[in-house]
């Protein structure tokens, strides 16, 4: 009976252990991605990226972030999709153009609000 008891407190340990640790993971989780958030609905500082693709037609531009820094400058980052603000022109703009830019996020919609080629 003795052994018995053991084994069952035991195993309970172990599973308050491990509903424990879910909790932890779930809570950086879930932190993480709501600062992921924040940083996506207003991006106030400029960020860098390579212009893929230009399309005149549905107002739209594809970009490749590049970070700024000597740790991992020449990482290359996905390629995001952005609208781009009424008024902007893309008359000069081309895939290849390095660009500074702003984003911001409105009901799930990234939209470059300004952008400048860099030199």
């Amino acid at each position: 009976m003795e052994s018995r008891e053991i084994a069952m407190k035991s195993a309970t340990s172990v599973l308050v252990a491990g509903t424990a640790s879910l909790a932890m993971l779930v809570s950086v989780a879930f932190a993480q991605d709501q600062a992921g958030k924040d940083q996506t609905k207003d991006q106030s500082k400029d960020l860098t990226g390579q212009v893929t693709q230009v399309n005149r037609l549905n107002n739209t531009v594809a970009v490749r972030p590049i970070q700024n820094g000597t740790v991992g400058a020449n990482a290359a980052g996905s390629e995001q999709q952005f609208k781009v603000k009424d008024g902007l022109s893309l008359e000069d703009l081309h895939a290849g153009n390095h660009i500074t830019y702003s984003v911001s996020d409105s009901g799930g919609t990234k939209t470059i609000t300004k952008f400048n080629k860099a030199q």
